[in-house]
């Protein structure tokens, strides 16, 4: 091979890598979100249970006052207010990703459903589909708040892989904000 000819392949190969990478990067990030709407795949999230020693309205008004009032201080990196409504909200949140190198963005609208329900709906983030649901019951020992959603994903099997990762990622953030819904009701509960 000449050397041109070299220069050449290895000029394509970086440019081929530059924008697998920058893509890559834009799908977790949410900058670039896809949404083409061709071999659209859904797969559930959670369910997720968690039983929390305090009164329902109490649990709610710990999911709702980020969103429905001041952000204390420890959720401001995690998210932001960008409208406000008597009971829905369009809201950023943040997420690390990459070992927190990176943090991934969505934005949702919230649904406020006193003192039962808190929805979920993706408007921007690294998938083009997501609905969830807070429900929360009466339970012996205080509430029941249970977790469930979908994801969509385009493209087929490439798609559903994506997916997979961006869902175990999701669902493991989930499950890190009701633990600390729990924490706080409680907390509120014994105050």
């Amino acid at each position: 091979m000449t050397g041109a000819r070299l220069a050449r392949i290895a000029a394509w190969t970086v440019g081929v890598g530059g924008v697998l990478g920058g893509t890559y990067l834009g799908l977790v990030t949410g900058a670039v979100p896809l949404d083409v709407g061709v071999g659209r795949r859904t797969r559930p999230l959670g369910p997720q249970t968690v039983d929390i020693a305090a009164a329902r309205e109490v649990v709610f008004d710990v999911v709702a006052q980020p969103y429905l009032g001041r952000a204390p201080r420890a959720m401001r990196e995690k998210l932001s207010v960008l409208e406000r409504g008597s009971d829905l909200v369009l809201a950023e949140h943040f997420t690390p990703v990459a070992g927190g190198r990176l943090r991934a963005v969505t934005v949702e609208t919230v649904r406020f459903s006193r003192p039962g329900r808190i929805d979920f709906r993706l408007v921007r983030g690294p998938v083009p589909q997501v609905t969830e649901s807070f429900v929360l019951s009466e339970h012996a020992s205080g509430t029941r708040l249970v977790y469930e959603g979908q994801m969509g994903t385009d493209l087929w099997a490439l798609g559903q892989w994506w997916g997979a990762a961006v869902a175990a990622r999701w669902e493991a953030t989930v499950a890190a904000s009701l633990a600390s819904v729990r924490e706080e009701a409680e907390r509120r509960a014994r105050s």
